[in-house]
């Protein structure tokens, strides 16, 4: 009797989804990039009241601290893709420590408000590459077996920045000063270069290809000028302007003519061709919903503590903490069993959370217990550790290593787009809301920056009667958040309910010959 061996990954049985020392060395450098990134934006938010009287500033001047930023992160993302395939991941990524470190030693050093916004955007164009490239290195490191447990990692920093922000922000601008806001990341970029510079390993090849210039043209003012535009409706508190609907709308069209461009050019800035593949574009349309409806809510929970219940920054952000502690409970569970069986289980599950612990939100008033409110946040973060990052890894799960940089990119570009339009939804919505309570909006406002008054009415009494009608009005804005949530079922819904097949296997099984049994 005779016999074949057969190929390898015939007996090989089901792939480990275990994560080796390796993977979780590298999970650690993507992580320590990640912490700088978005912990940088959130702490930056804490200190704009104390750039105003540092530099002699208004509202809107600082506010350009974050704007500069932001815009920064939209021009240089799109660029991701193809910097990894030219220089490679370790390089960029080396590059963009660099750069990000340089930037922060810089805004510390600033003179004025204008010098500080110029510092911004050098710290963000190194900022703007630290999230896409160290998505692309992690998912390479663990492959698409194990992608949903390497993205829980990454998904730790993510969640815990909006809330470890404002705590850390209050205690450095509190105890030494509004330079170490920035100081603080020197360290942390430093140890990062190093660890980073030990562990990643050199890409095999780079493939070295041209830029897309005409892509590359359109969509990156394209995303600046949508998001600019976007983001200014919160200073202006409406849509309804030309401050934000013309730089919205040029950089709408731009990005429109970037879509139409990237499907008829032979090698695009971004490879959309990608969206045929269902699984992705189902979860990128549910990750789009999500982020809005996510960092809309994220924006309004800090506000409420500090705006109508009277609390500090720090207060506020221990305040916020049982989200960030029922979110590190479900997400390395999640992450391992989204490998495993799918994430459309988890995925349904967790919104159905995230609705429980919001909709609790909707009834809120001036006295509102605190352990009701943190209960309604744990139960919340319970959602949010079963939501965000299985949804990622479903759409990283289906590519293979040669489309993991233009899919890493391409999430990163949704994940920026929907964050602002979500924080500029509910800003409006909020501000829309106490300006037809003249009332509420005092109060709301005296807590927050007595400077942005008119002068007549800094010194007004507030009768407790005014945080009544405040807190009622931010129990209608987080309407907007819980109606947005609902919608991410929708899609959510369609997403694999059992594990998703291996691009890599099935290409293995394409290209191996067959075996000829004798």
């Amino acid at each position: 009797m005779t016999s074949s061996s057969p190929p390898a990954h015939a007996h090989a049985g089901p792939p480990d989804t275990k994560l080796d020392r390796h993977v979780l060395m590298v999970a650690g450098v993507v992580v320590l990039g990640a912490i700088m990134s978005i912990l940088d934006v959130t702490v930056v938010a804490v200190a704009q009241n104390t750039f105003q009287q540092e530099f002699g500033t208004d509202a809107a001047g600082a506010a350009w601290t974050a704007t500069g930023y932001t815009l920064a992160l939209a021009a240089v993302i799109p660029l991701s893709s193809w910097a990894a395939s030219r220089f490679g991941t370790k390089k960029v990524y080396l590059t963009s420590l660099v750069l990000f470190t340089i930037g922060s030693i810089l805004c510390a050093l600033a003179w004025n408000i204008g010098s500080l916004v110029a510092f911004r955007v050098i710290q963000g164009l190194g900022g703007g590459l630290l999230m896409p490239i160290g998505m692309m290195i992690l998912t390479k490191a663990a492959g698409p077996e194990r992608v949903g447990s390497v993205m829980a990692v990454l998904g730790i920093p993510m969640l815990l920045g909006p809330i470890g922000g404002p705590i850390l922000g209050g205690l450095l601008i509190e105890k030494l000063s509004w330079h170490w806001v920035f100081l603080i990341n020197v360290p942390i970029g430093i140890v990062a270069f190093i660890y980073s510079w030990i562990v990643l390993r050199k890409d095999e090849e780079t493939s070295r290809p041209r830029i897309d210039l005409v892509g590359l043209l359109l969509l990156s003012p394209g995303l600046a000028l949508f998001l600019f535009g976007i983001s200014s409706s919160a200073e202006h508190r409406t849509f309804l302007t030309g401050s934000v609907l013309i730089p919205a709308i040029i950089g709408a069209i731009l990005i429109a003519t970037f879509i139409w461009h990237a499907f008829h050019a032979d090698k695009p800035l971004l490879d959309l061709r990608l969206f045929k593949n269902r699984t992705l574009t189902i979860a990128v349309i549910t990750m789009t919903l999500f982020m809005i409806a996510f960092f809309g809510a994220s924006l309004l929970y800090p506000q409420y503590f500090i705006g109508v219940r009277g609390e500090t920054t720090l207060t506020a952000g221990l305040l916020l903490a049982p989200q960030g502690l029922g979110a590190m409970l479900t997400m390395p569970i999640a992450g391992r069993m989204t490998d495993k069986i799918g994430p459309g289980k988890f995925v349904l599950g967790g919104i159905v959370l995230i609705l429980l612990g919001m909709g609790v939100f909707l009834f809120l008033g001036a006295e509102t217990s605190y352990w009701l409110l943190g209960g309604a946040l744990f139960v919340q973060g319970l959602g949010m550790g079963m939501t965000m990052m299985p949804i990622m890894s479903s759409a990283l799960a289906t590519l293979n290593n040669a489309q993991v940089p233009d899919g890493s990119t391409m999430v990163n570009v949704v994940q920026q787009a929907a964050s602002s339009i979500g924080t500029a939804v509910i800003s409006v919505v909020l501000a829309s809301g106490l300006a037809g309570s003249m009332q509420a909006g005092v109060a709301i406002t005296s807590n927050t920056n007595p400077d942005a008054l008119p002068l007549e009415l800094r010194e007004a009494p507030i009768p407790a009667s005014f945080f009544d009608s405040a807190a009622d009005i931010f129990g209608s804005t987080f309407m907007v958040s819980v109606i947005l949530i609902a919608l991410t079922l929708i899609p959510a819904f369609f997403l694999p309910r059992k594990k998703i097949a291996s691009p890599l296997v099935e290409e293995d099984m394409e290209r191996s010959a067959p075996v000829i049994m004798h």
